[in-house]
């Protein structure tokens, strides 16, 4: 008798600590639920942000936001886009032809002085945010975040629309891999082309890369149907560059003009055995750039590509 008593004992304490234990383990997940849905004013100044009040092209739910769009201190001040500087509307239809424009801001310093401006766009789908100073001249395509990775702190997190920043270049595709309705519309329309490079992109669409007697990039939809085809130089490229072999002065500015970005691939150009110019690709927020350097690393011009 006395051991069924303690037993009975024993099976109510357990009941009991399991009771407490899921309380604990809801009134935790409630919390954090809570915390996680929304980034305080406080929290967006601290990384000089603001929020894009879109998501992102997969359709995913996460709201997005720019980082390092205005100094320390200061603040964004909302503005029609007429009262931009008028190179700032040359550049984007120069570069992003189609945009519509989402958010304009003016940027100030911790003392009210103008530093610039900020301009929100979606282009094919997706919100890019440029900075400009404050004559309009391009500054930096600026960095992204998602709101996990604003309460965390990190760049990106699995399954994020940012994940690519991981380094393992999931979204290359091998050419042997492709899809046969995509290389054989390359035999029938560019039969000269030399296929270099394939990826994958976001809303499950296409990129390549390839030669013939100039640099092209194609692009496929998610159906696989031919979007457009971009020359990015009337010259061939004879020699894949890796990352880490890239001219300081390259690194530098694609850090500092596109912070964030993930680079893609990169090529040389030849004239004999001298290098004439540089071509690199990169994904800046899901936005795909190439971008042309001269043989000493000296930026020569930026395509948007998909």
């Amino acid at each position: 008798m006395k051991k069924n008593y303690a037993f009975l004992i024993a099976a109510c304490m357990l009941l009991l600590f399991s009771s407490c234990s899921k309380d604990a383990a809801k009134s935790t997940k409630s919390s954090s639920s809570t915390t996680s849905t929304t980034i305080t004013s406080t929290e967006l100044s601290s990384v000089q942000g603001i929020s894009l009040a879109v998501t992102d092209s997969t359709g995913s739910s996460d709201t997005l936001y720019a980082i390092k769009c205005y100094p320390k201190g200061g603040k964004p001040d909302s503005i029609a886009f007429s009262s931009l500087p008028t190179a700032v509307g040359t550049y984007l239809t120069a570069n992003y032809s189609g945009y519509t424009v989402l958010k304009v801001f003016k940027t100030l310093t911790q003392s009210g002085n103008v530093d610039g401006y900020v301009v929100v766009i979606k282009y094919n789908g997706k919100p890019v945010a440029l900075k400009f100073d404050s004559s309009g001249t391009f500054v930096a395509v600026l960095e992204q975040m998602d709101m996990k990775d604003m309460k965390s702190g990190q760049p990106w997190h699995p399954g994020g629309p940012f994940d690519d920043r991981n380094g393992m270049h999931q979204d290359t595709v091998a050419i042997s891999a492709l899809p046969a309705t995509i290389t054989a519309y390359f035999k029938a329309n560019y039969p000269a082309d030399t296929l270099l490079h394939a990826v994958i992109n976001p809303d499950s669409s296409y990129t390549i890369t390839s030669k013939d007697n100039s640099l092209f990039v194609t692009n496929f939809s998610a159906k696989l149907k031919f979007v457009n085809r971009i020359e990015i130089l009337p010259f061939a490229p004879q020699k894949p560059v890796k990352e880490a072999d890239l001219l300081s002065s390259i690194t530098t500015y694609l850090t500092t003009t596109y912070p964030g970005y993930v680079f893609d691939n990169a090529f040389e150009i030849l004239k004999g055995s001298t290098v004439q110019d540089y071509i690199v690709f990169i994904d800046a927020n899901n936005t795909r750039y190439a971008i042309a350097f001269n043989s000493s690393g000296t930026f020569i011009k930026s395509v948007t590509l998909k």
